[in-house]
């Protein structure tokens, strides 16, 4: 192969490289701005949850609150969403002052059939959790990629199960043996050592067998009961509404009413 055929071959490989994120990014936007567009009232609380797509919802509530002169008070899930909000110059809430929130809108990292859905790839499972539980209205945003029929189908990097540091190995014991497939603690990447979350504690990535896809409820809550155990990325029963973004721009709806 010629330099200039090898040079022709690599700028095919990256413009489909980019035209691929692209697609990924406008899909996220277009989950994310529909959501806040159906979901965002005057003169209320919402959940702010944590990752990329988020991103967007808050870049298009901060357009909203401007462009309508909203009311909106905003409860993060993690210091990134914290952040979020400050820097779009929102209204910082918290759970202590608004205990009850007309929604909350989060990323997931894979979406199955019967919207159970599996979160934590961030580390922000425990707070994105217990924000959720504060509304009825919980309302998942992500792109095309995260709509699987069966979880582990697409996602491939375990369910995040936190978990306090000083139980993480006989935890990691108790799922194996219960359960199979292996509980790997997550470790960081720029520093030596385990991921801390922002409650301080540790975060075992569980790689499981396959599993009865109507068995995800009952799991959840056994392992939740798992001394040491402080949450699961396990979320059953708990999604109102999934947006997915797709390639073209459009955005696909699934709802517990469907």
């Amino acid at each position: 192969m010629t330099r200039s055929l090898v040079r022709i071959v690599r700028l095919l490989h990256s413009s489909s490289g980019k035209l691929r994120m692209d697609l990924l990014e406008n899909a996220k936007k277009s989950a994310a701005y529909k959501a806040v567009d159906e979901y965002v009232h005057n003169n209320s609380a919402i959940g702010i949850g944590s990752g990329s797509t988020i991103i967007y919802a808050v870049q298009r509530l901060a357009e909203r609150v401007v462009e309508e002169e909203l009311n909106v008070i905003c409860v993060p899930t993690s210091f990134q969403s914290r952040q979020l909000i400050l820097d779009n110059h929102l209204t910082l809430g918290d759970l202590e002052t608004h205990p009850h929130l007309y929604s909350a809108i989060d990323g997931a990292d894979e979406v199955d059939k019967d919207l159970n859905l599996i979160k934590g790839g961030g580390g922000c499972l425990l707070q994105e959790k217990v924000v959720a539980s504060c509304t009825n209205r919980f309302v998942v945003i992500a792109d095309y990629t995260k709509n699987s029929v069966k979880l582990g189908e697409k996602y491939k990097k375990g369910i995040p199960i936190e978990v306090v540091p000083m139980a993480y190995v006989p935890v990691k014991r108790k799922i194996e043996d219960t359960y199979g497939g292996t509980a790997k603690i997550r470790m960081a990447i720029a520093k030596a050592g385990p991921v801390i979350t922002d409650n301080g504690n540790f975060i075992l990535d569980w790689h499981f067998p396959d599993v009865d896809p109507n068995s995800w409820k009952r799991i959840n809550m056994e392992l939740s009961s798992i001394p040491g155990v402080v949450e699961t990325g396990l979320f059953t029963d708990m999604a109102e509404t999934v947006f997915f973004g797709m390639p073209d721009g459009t955005v696909q709806e699934r709802s517990i009413y469907d």
